[in-house]
């Protein structure tokens, strides 16, 4: 019995597990790189600590603002974000302020892992594609005539 045990114990501990994720596996092997660089942040001393920059794959594409524009409304990112993303409960998405970056990879950034104070993240049910058509839908809005955000009067 106790062979039959220690055969399997070795056995079990010669099968290979899953990889680790860490800095050294690459982006296509996880949903989304551990840190992210944002470019139009300066660094402390001019030295960025290591990161990946996101590119959006989706950029530009209008199938895909078209599926992300079904999707706020699905996910009722329009609850807080309101139709259009013009602002409601949460705060705009097109009126060009952002709290924490407004290129594609910090926006997709914002929607995988949330933010503090009322944005879930949605990484956890959503597929980067997913998250990505988001991005698009988002960055296809046109800017509304009148935002009081852009200037103050």
């Amino acid at each position: 019995m106790r062979l039959a045990l220690a055969a399997v114990l070795v056995a079990l501990a010669s099968c290979n597990g899953p990889e680790p994720v860490g800095p050294e596996t690459s982006t296509a092997a996880r949903n989304s790189p551990i840190s992210v660089r944002y470019d139009q942040y300066g660094a402390a001393g001019s030295l960025a600590p290591p990161a990946e920059s996101l590119i959006n794959p989706l950029n530009d594409d209008l199938e895909s603002a078209q599926q992300g524009e079904v999707l706020f409304g699905a996910m009722n990112c329009d609850g807080c974000h309101g139709g259009g993303a013009v602002g409601f409960v949460g705060p705009s998405l097109v009126d060009g302020r952002w709290r924490y970056g407004g290129d594609d990879g910090a926006l997709f950034h914002s929607i995988f892992y949330g933010r503090p104070s009322g944005m879930p993240a949605y990484g956890g049910i959503l597929a980067d594609v997913t998250v990505w058509q988001l991005v698009t839908y988002v960055r296809s809005q046109p800017v509304p005539g009148v935002v009081p955000t852009v200037s103050w009067p």
